[in-house]
């Protein structure tokens, strides 16, 4: 009886941590799920918010900390699927992306990447170079995507993405993680993730490759399909180009030199 007792406590004990190394952790975060949720809600068309050109779509927006875990993740819509479903992992693979390339000192959104992750540039096959996890990518109930509870949190997901949506976030002390939108054409969801940064206040970015020392996005590709500064990204079919002048958040060719 005494050894029954006893087997029964070790795997007691065995099972109990391996529940607590499988189950996710909470990762400090520089945004909560609700304040996420809330001002991705005031940054787009269809909960409010202003136009960003493209199709003006609900949005999914992601959080990672600057150790590239999953902490925040949130759709603008009513409901998961009122926002594109495969958008979701795409923004928390931007807001991977735009963390891991970025430096106390220097930022690079993914929109930066775009020109020189074509064929022939030194970054080709950079989108290539993190594969997202398939442990986190597919885990998990749908009914808990974009909830506080969401599958994603507490994982590192991985991934890199080259074009627009994806943002360092930055505050008093420097690089606190990164921040990714996803939903419509690239250039919208860069526009986007400009204003959300903007509104969550961890925008106090120190430099970037953009001429005016920030990351916005670069609209200097030519006929040629080269870009005059070699971290371009070409313009989307909209307005997003000029809402993105307006904001700040964006270049166009004439200031490109």
């Amino acid at each position: 009886m005494r050894k029954v007792v006893i087997l029964g406590a070790l795997l007691a004990i065995v099972t109990a941590t391996s529940a607590a190394a499988q189950a996710p952790s909470n990762p400090s975060c520089p945004v909560e799920h609700d304040r996420l949720a809330d001002i991705l809600k005031k940054s787009v068309k269809p909960s409010g918010g202003p136009s960003n050109g493209g199709l003006d779509n609900n949005e999914w927006a992601a959080v990672v900390n600057r150790e590239g875990i999953v902490c925040a993740v949130a759709f603008s819509g009513n409901k998961a699927d009122d926002q594109w479903p495969g958008s979701r992992a795409i923004a928390a693979e931007k807001a991977n992306t735009a963390n891991a390339f970025s430096l106390p000192n220097k930022a690079i959104a993914t929109a930066n990447l775009y020109a020189q992750a074509q064929p022939g540039g030194y970054l080709f096959g950079a989108a290539l170079s993190s594969p997202p996890n398939p442990a986190t990518l597919y885990a998990g109930q749908s009914s808990e995507f974009g909830t506080a509870q969401d599958p994603f949190v507490g994982k590192p997901l991985g991934g890199a993405i080259v074009f627009g949506g994806g943002l360092a976030l930055y505050d008093s002390n420097g690089v606190a993680g990164g921040l990714g939108v996803s939903g419509d054409s690239a250039c919208a969801d860069h526009n986007v993730a400009w204003r959300v940064r903007h509104l969550l206040g961890l925008d106090k970015v120190p430099a970037g490759v953009s001429p005016n020392m920030k990351d916005a996005i670069i609209y200097d590709i030519g006929p040629d399909g080269k870009s005059t500064s070699g971290f371009g990204h070409p313009k989307c079919d909209g307005r997003e180009d000029q809402i993105a002048v307006d904001l700040g958040a964006g270049v166009n060719s004439n200031a490109v030199r």
